[in-house]
């Protein structure tokens, strides 16, 4: 009996694996809707039978977005939500809203089409830089809730900023504010033990999003949660690219100091990102936050029109690649760009360079140190493209620079959580703010003039003319571009 399972085994192996191949690749074929990704699974589920099938099913598989669809259809909107919106008349039309910017109204326009959301009037954006002035603002806002406060963010490290955090939102549950925390659970690794169990021990209602089996800390990892949003009382809002750890408070000296801005929210639009984070609280614990303590009436507090952009690997698939080439194509005059890392895909360099064709005045301001190697290497290779055909590049000094910001035409600016690389716009949840003020503009513009004070501008001559290894080991991480 034995030796005949010995002879027959290798065959029955064999089908096997032949089987599992074939429903890999055939998943690829029928799922994957860029034809080079689709070919690129397919040559590895066979080149490297039972591992590239393992890869595909951990790295190429979107495994919620049918359940995400479900949870959210669900859900539907807090009708509080929209009879406030009514009532103090803040969803707007957008050439009413942007008479004194036209040709942004096509934008407007465009971008209502791609998120299915109004365009908000009467919001105040207030930059806040580095957490020596945003965590003490986020902070203060948590101490001062009454009713609600929820939280999502991909870092929360078990360090002094996290504690800080931690106190802040123990006292709120002490004071009977309801309290709701969502936090990756790869970004959950980043330090030990966990910031998740100190908040669970303090009586505080926490979630991880989209809990992995993997045992460590994994960067590249896909389908994480990459939102920074914190909403106090549903009236008061913060978001914009900063996590929750000791690096970012600059003035404490830290020993990995890390660039960062984040933004204090006002105004109607601040239900859009209680909305995001409500969606996805359903999403991890399948609790419906509605009513009046997390989406209350809202005034209007200032000039700024805005919206709200969710992206993710769901319904929201590729809405903020969408935004970013409309507005790369509306552009007139200037496109600034900040953003620590720059990894491109062939259609967005490509509406970079015919912009810089155009005559328009593109830059794109990176950190001359990065914190990830990898990515460094593979966005040098990939400069040249966009130096050959006249965008400007500039490396800002130490310290790192985690900073995300788009502005057209002094106009509109984009900021939120998204880099401008491939993982933002396909494979993690990100959330944005698209805002329209001349005035708002003018104050982050200034922000990042004072960071091209000691900033390099990067010639095509440098990159041309880097030593042939380093040529090669660019362009060999740039190969990897789409998953870094």
């Amino acid at each position: 009996m034995l030796s005949l399972l010995n002879e027959i085994w290798p065959h029955i192996a064999g089908g096997l694996t032949l089987l599992v191949t074939i429903a890999a690749s055939g998943h690829a074929v029928l799922h994957k809707r860029d034809a080079r990704s689709a070919v690129a699974w397919v040559g590895l589920i066979w080149l490297v039978p039972v591992l590239g099938a393992a890869l595909y099913l951990l790295l190429g598989i979107n495994r919620i977005r049918r359940k995400a669809k479900a949870l959210r259809s669900d859900q539907g909107h807090p009708p509080c939500h929209s009879h406030c919106l009514s009532r103090y008349q803040c969803k707007v039309d957008a050439a009413q809203a942007l008479d004194r910017h036209r040709h942004f109204v096509f934008l407007s326009r465009l971008v209502e089409g791609i998120v299915h959301k109004p365009l908000i009037q009467g919001n105040r954006f207030i930059p806040l830089v580095n957490g020596d002035v945003a965590y003490p603002a986020m902070i203060k806002a948590i101490d001062g809730a009454r009713c609600s406060v929820t939280l999502s963010t991909y870092i929360f490290d078990n360090d002094r900023a996290g504690r800080l955090f931690l106190d802040a939102l123990a006292r709120a549950v002490s004071r009977g504010v309801d309290v709701r925390v969502i936090v990756d659970d790869v970004g959950a690794r980043y330090s030990w033990p966990p910031m998740t169990r100190m908040l669970q021990r303090a009586g505080i209602t926490v979630v991880r999003f989209l809990p992995t089996f993997l045992p460590w800390r994994m960067p590249y990892i896909n389908l994480r949660n990459h939102r920074k949003i914190l909403v106090v009382d549903g009236v008061t809002g913060f978001t914009g690219g900063m996590n929750i750890r000791e690096g970012h408070m600059l003035m404490g000296r830290p020993r990995h100091p890390v660039q960062d801005l984040h933004f204090q929210v006002d105004g109607p639009v601040v239900a859009h990102l209680q909305e995001i984070f409500a969606e996805d609280w359903a999403f991890c614990t399948g609790e419906s936050l509605q009513g009046e303590a997390w989406f209350p009436c809202i005034e209007q507090k200032g000039t700024v029109v805005a919206r709200g952009i969710p992206d993710g690997p769901d319904e929201d698939y590729e809405k903020l690649l969408w935004t970013v080439h409309g507005a790369l194509a509306c552009a007139r005059r200037s496109v600034r760009i900040v953003t620590p890392y720059f990894i491109p895909d062939t259609t967005l360099t490509t509406s970079l360079n015919l912009a810089a064709m155009r005559g328009v005045d593109v830059e794109i301001v990176l950190p001359q140190e990065n914190n990830l190697t990898i990515v460094k290497w593979a966005s040098t290779d990939l400069l040249q493209e966009c130096l050959e055909h006249g965008c400007r590049v500039w490396l800002t000094p130490p310290p790192f620079d985690h900073t995300k910001i788009m502005i057209v035409d002094d106009v509109w600016v984009l900021l939120g959580s998204a880099n401008m690389d491939t993982r933002s716009f396909l494979l993690n949840f990100e959330f944005n703010v698209e805002c329209y003020d001349h005035e708002f503009a003018a104050q982050v513009n200034a922000l990042i003039d004072e960071k091209l004070l000691n900033a390099h501008e990067v010639t095509l001559s440098e990159v041309e003319n880097r030593r042939l290894p380093v040529k090669l080991r660019d362009g060999l991480a740039r190969l990897f571009s789409p998953y870094l």
